[in-house]
């Protein structure tokens, strides 16, 4: 064998007891688990002593924004020091593919906040244009040798619609519907796991629920899920994800709801009826599955805030509205009187929005501080530093949004069927300490602090459950024959050592990390080990009636841990 690790307590992954075991590694999988007292301990070239450290498998990110960060930084250990060992990108409806040139250099435009890689960064290449392209360049990562942790991609609606349609808020014709179709089961085809929607978000919120249903009955043909940022997190929540179970009931379509919460204080201790809504589809046998990140305020840009109509036409478009005085001010009234859409239908409150980034380094004096505190140091109103600074930072500014419930979260974060995902934007001067912090934070206050969820729980929620959606047939387990993908934690100091004031600490008490049986942590220090490479989903579309939405609904019933062999990791 090439590796034992002896004494560990085993969490693997399927929600029952923990046990004493000896886990044998050998050419990147789980070779034998032998239990304490059960038989001969295996032996191996290397003996790692775990000494009681709790052995899971590795965290997946169902919901990451390091689309870029993978190709610049092959560190990259914001993940890697959390136990992230699987990342889901192509989040929220926007992302770098599939994109001909032109709308590559918009979407780079609109989504620097979250991801750098704005019009003129060298890094990195942009070589690709296709999804499949974009899984060869992380598969090569840096000098062909792969990158920090795994990752798989979801289809982004709003560039496919960018793509086929532009920056119009209007219907699609029945030929750029068409060309949508085609672009996503291409890019199902090419690996991706499902499709995106970031439905706040121009120009994804242009779409019709007719429309998305189109594109989901695409993505339903290849086994895969649709995860909409639906189009309220606010005032009309609960209409918003009533709207995307119809979509997919509709589609017969898997969901996965991302980053699934009530914000504002219209939504205050209204999570029961959320998870209501949600039992009652599940009972009536849809395949549903949600992610959330453990904090309360969210994170996205400042330009997000604003209402549909002002992004008609895209960035530029944004920016000369911003400077013409008659759209600005009514751009002003939707935010502060009427409630944008970019602001989930509620009027905007200046002291909830604090500013965590900016990409021109002259502004930095914004940051750390909410637009209410920095107008009221410049002798203003909120809105006029808001729009110069939209304006001189060309949309490039990241917001913390101070909008969570704390007992809101509690609750969701105990479903059968949520899964973990960080959320984590990685750009910004100080980002959400969620991007460093997410998971090893469930560990520490939510398992052990607070006992919303206990241990063996919670590493279900974390592995095996994603693992389930994403069909994936060798991960999130501690079991015989499955990828030694694993983290090594002491459940009695694991903690998220990022804070919202100091938000890139790296967390406490993970010393091991592996990928395919390779460290990729060890002691607590991340190795140079490149041992992450592109998931891809591997089966072509399914016939109707097939196999396929029997194992959708299961996944989403009981939160499965046999999900089908449906994705390969290239290696």
């Amino acid at each position: 064998m090439d590796l034992v690790i002896r004494d560990a307590k085993v969490v693997d992954g399927t929600g029952g007891a923990s046990c004493r075991a000896d886990v044998a590694i050998d050419g990147g999988r789980i070779a034998a688990l032998v239990r304490e007292g059960a038989g001969r301990r295996p032996s191996a070239r290397r003996v790692l002593d775990a000494g009681g450290l709790a052995l899971s498998p590795g965290f997946i990110d169902m919901h990451a924004h390091s689309d870029l960060a993978l190709l610049r930084d092959p560190g990259h250990e914001a993940k890697a020091a959390q136990g992230v060992t699987l990342e889901v990108l192509g989040q929220d409806g926007l992302s770098y593919a599939p994109v001909d040139d032109a709308t590559l250099a918009q979407v780079r435009a609109q989504i620097t906040g979250w991801n750098g890689g704005a019009p003129g960064d060298t890094s990195p290449d942009f070589t690709w244009r296709s999804v499949g392209e974009y899984l060869d360049r992380l598969d090569h990562g840096f000098d062909g040798h792969g990158i920090a942790v795994n990752a798989a991609c979801l289809v982004p609606q709003g560039t496919v619609r960018m793509l086929a349609v532009g920056y119009e808020d209007r219907a699609a014709s029945a030929d750029e519907l068409t060309r949508m179709k085609q672009l996503v089961a291409e890019g199902m085809e090419q690996g991706a796991v499902g499709l995106s929607s970031g439905l706040t978000y121009t120009p994804g919120m242009y779409a019709s629920d007719a429309e998305l249903t189109e594109l989901c009955r695409v993505v339903a043909r290849y086994d895969g899920y649709y995860c909409p940022h639906h189009r309220s997190y606010g005032a009309g929540a609960l209409q918003a994800y009533e709207e995307m179970l119809a979509v997919t009931r509709e589609a017969g379509c898997a969901l996965h709801l991302a980053h699934a919460t009530m914000n504002f204080g219209v939504n205050k201790g209204r999570a029961p009826e959320l998870l209501a809504l949600l039992d009652k589809a599940l009972a009536s046998g849809a395949d549903i599955t949600l992610d959330t990140y453990p904090y309360t305020p969210g994170c996205t840009t400042l330009a997000a805030m604003l209402p549909g109509w002002a992004a008609v036409g895209g960035p530029e478009a944004v920016l000369a509205r911003l400077q013409d005085p008659e759209s600005a001010a009514r751009i002003r009234h939707d935010l502060e009187v009427t409630g944008s859409d970019g602001c989930h239908g509620v009027p905007i409150e200046w002291d909830t929005v604090e500013i965590s980034g900016v990409r021109d380094p002259g502004l930095a004096g914004h940051v750390g501080k909410t637009l209410a505190h920095s107008a009221a140091e410049r002798g203003e109103a909120p809105w006029t530093t808001a729009r110069r600074l939209l304006i001189d930072d060309r949309l490039g500014s990241t917001i913390l949004h101070h909008v969570g419930h704390e007992e809101n979260v509690r609750q969701i974060m105990r479903h059968r069927v949520h899964t973990g995902g960080s959320d984590g934007i990685l750009q910004g001067d100080k980002p959400h300490p969620r991007a460093y912090g997410t998971f090893p934070r469930y560990l520490g206050t939510y398992v052990r602090e607070l006992g919303v969820l206990s241990l063996e729980e919670c590493v279900a929620h974390l592995t095996s459950r994603p693992a389930a959606r994403l069909r994936l047939p060798d991960r999130g387990l501690v079991r015989e024959g499955y990828r030694a993908d694993l983290a090594l934690f002491d459940p009695e100091t694991v903690a998220a050592g990022s804070t919202f004031e100091a938000p890139r600490v790296l967390p406490l008490g993970i010393p091991y990390v592996l990928i395919d049986g390779r460290f990729v942590i060890e002691d607590g220090r991340r190795t140079d080990v490149l041992a992450g490479r592109a998931v891809r989903r591997t089966d072509g579309p399914a016939g109707e009636g097939s196999g396929g939405r029997a194992g959708r609904a299961a996944a989403g019933r009981a939160g499965t841990v046999t999900p089908r062999d449906t994705l390969h990791t290239n290696s």
